[in-house]
This record gives structure tokens, C-alpha cells and sequence, in this order.
């Protein structure tokens, strides 16, 4: 091989791998709304011999914006050797269930939709999400989650809702989302 032959193939490999690098910031964006979820329990699903089962894993996180809410979601992670190594693509199934757990307290204005909590669901492509809304009627807080894929996205969702109530005598004064929401 030639000096030029050499110089060009070294170029279009470290081309190819700044590009990666690039897709790979594009698409992580913000780590996450929340802070990381707090593993509740994981629960075996799928039996492997020589690598780490399939599981079932149920994490908890706490509205970062909202004081008093909690959402619990529940999440298939791959095993196998691709799932060890972080390499498997997972699944768009998820469940979730949000309550309040304390006096409920905005700390700001929200938009219609926030993120509330994101999280990586393959090396590149895919990616969870919870986002946040009023039903300024019913003075209730809606939670949806889903699973976005870069390319075709992923239909599977799930939704809780959080209706804002008195939380014990001293908290008579019930905030009302629709005041908060821009």
C-alpha cells in the first residue's frame, strides 16, 4: 500500500468515527429530565445459560419540577452477551403507574408535554421517554410513557394520571395545575 493509499484509508476511518461520535451526542441529547431512577426489584424472565437472563426491571423516580409525585416504571432489559455489554437494542414495552406522595408543589411554570424523565434504550437509536401534562379540567397531571426510535418511532405507550388532592389537614390550599402550565 502506498503513503497515499495509507493517508486516504486513515482519513475515511477517522471520518466514519467523528461522525459516530457525532450521532452518538445528537442523539443522547440532555442525559435525562429526572435524576437516575432508583432500582425497585428485577425479576428474571428468560433463562441463559452462559450470560445474564432477560429481566424485568421496576425503577422509581420522582417529578423533578412537581414536589410530590413519584412515577414507577416498569421495563424489559435484555440479557445474553449483547445485553451485558450494552449492545442489545430493547424492547418498547413499558408500563407506568405516577402517585402523589406528599403535598403536591410547582416549582415553576411547565410546558404542555415536558420531558419529566428520559433515558437511553439502545446504544443509539432508541430512547424513553416520560413526559407531563394538565388536564386543567379535572385539575389532574398526566403522565404518558414511550419508546422513540430515530428512524420509524414506536407506537407503544402507557399513561397515568395523578389527580392533585389535599394531602393531610394542613394542606388545604390544593395548587391548581392549569396555573402552571404555559
Amino acid at each position: 500500500m502506498t503513503s497515499k493509499a495509507i493517508v486516504k484509508w486513515n482519513k475515511k476511518w477517522r471520518s466514519l468515527a467523528l461522525g459516530m461520535l457525532a450521532l452518538l451526542l445528537w442523539q443522547a441529547g440532555p442525559a435525562s429530565a429526572a435524576d437516575e431512577p432508583d432500582l425497585i426489584f428485577r425479576r428474571s424472565t428468560v433463562f441463559k445459560w452462559l450470560s445474564p437472563n432477560d429481566k424485568l426491571a421496576t425503577y422509581a423516580v420522582d417529578d423533578p419540577e412537581v414536589d410530590g409525585v413519584a412515577c414507577h416504571f416498569t421495563v424489559p432489559e435484555k440479557g445474553g452477551f449483547k445485553g451485558w455489554l450494552g449492545l442489545a437494542e430493547e424492547v418498547s414495552d413499558i408500563s407506568l403507574a405516577c402517585r402523589q406522595i406528599a403535598p403536591i408543589h410547582f416549582k415553576h411554570k411547565l410546558e404542555q408535554g415536558d420531558d419529566m424523565f428520559r433515558q437511553r434504550r439502545s446504544l443509539f437509536f432508541k430512547k424513553m421517554q416520560i413526559v407531563r401534562g394538565c388536564d386543567a379540567k379535572r385539575n389532574v397531571l398526566v403522565y404518558m410513557v414511550y419508546s422513540d426510535r430515530l428512524i420509524e418511532g414506536s407506537p407503544k405507550n402507557s399513561t397515568s394520571s395523578v389527580p392533585i388532592m389535599p394531602w393531610g389537614a394542613a394542606d388545604a390550599a390544593v395548587q391548581k395545575c392549569g396555573e402552571f402550565i404555559q
